[in-house]
């Protein structure tokens, strides 16, 4: 279980986070959103033990999180970060040593390095440019790279800090799948982003944050369909939400069943 209890930080004198609870733990994909400034950097530093709440806590399998060094170290094993820039979690110049490097300060057995390094490749599809040098990869390659060192530690909760940003659509895409396959194992995946329309695509539920508080949460569909909250956080609602508030067209999850949705009327109505 991962959660936050009451949670307050500040920098100095200014609140950031102002007493949220948050629960991570009910969903396999929890999506976060909020204008800049909103607090979403901060509580995932929180969440990984960068720094302390001033009041409140962090909660890990139940309890207040342990901030001895054994206790980071048992948390960073489970709970895992990938940076918005790659280059933040990239340290060699070959990716496979580059996936390893954690597990090889653990002390990993050298064939279950191997088997994991294996497996995380296979996950983010990098099975194509992994003997390519790091430098003369893409930014979406890089990415795929920071999410499989993060995979071999066969952490049960991912939390992926602006996962499409600076993609093109076609790595948008495939992130989208890397994303539905790490939680088709088990796992948990949080995920912090300006990107509206993945939100509410791969979500299960949402928390909206507005100056350091939770301004709503439920599902994608629930939440983004409340006009006056979602500008108030200064967001902009998914367009799939939009046509079906504006046009009454059916509120469809994702493009392709949209698109499915509306061939089925048109032959239905054509008969």
């Amino acid at each position: 279980m991962l959660a936050t209890e009451s949670l307050w930080f500040r920098y100095q004198d200014e609140p950031v986070l102002k007493g949220v609870s948050l629960d991570f733990s009910r969903h396999s994909v929890t999506g976060l959103v909020g204008a800049n400034g909103c607090g979403k950097s901060t509580l995932f530093m929180n969440l990984s033990g960068i720094l302390k709440p001033q009041k409140g806590a962090v909660l890990w399998q139940g309890k207040p999180l342990d901030y001895s060094k054994r206790g980071l170290l048992a948390l960073r094993q489970q709970v895992t970060t990938v940076f918005q820039d790659p280059e933040q979690q990239i340290f060699y110049t070959d990716i496979d040593s580059d996936i390893a490097f954690a597990l090889r300060n653990l002390g990993i057995d050298e064939a279950e390095i191997a088997r994991r390094v294996e497996e995380a490749l296979t996950l983010v599809d990098a099975h194509a440019f992994r003997h390519q040098p790091i430098q003369c990869l893409s930014h979406g390659q890089k990415k795929r790279v920071a999410i499989a060192g993060a995979l071999v530690l066969q952490a049960k909760y991912l939390l992926l800090d602006e996962p499409t940003a600076g993609l093109d659509p076609s790595g948008r895409m495939q992130m989208i799948e890397i994303i539905r396959r790490i939680v088709a194992q088990g796992n948990h995946v949080v995920i912090s982003s300006h990107d509206i329309d993945l939100i509410y695509e791969v979500s299960d539920a949402v928390y909206v944050l507005n100056h350091g508080e939770v301004l709503a949460e439920g599902t994608p569909e629930a939440v983004f369909s409340r006009h006056a909250c979602i500008q108030q956080a200064g967001l902009t609602q998914p367009w799939l939400v939009k046509l079906h508030l504006e046009l009454g067209l059916p509120l469809c999850k994702n493009e392709a069943d949209f698109f499915a949705r509306m061939r089925a009327t048109y032959i239905q109505e054509a008969s």
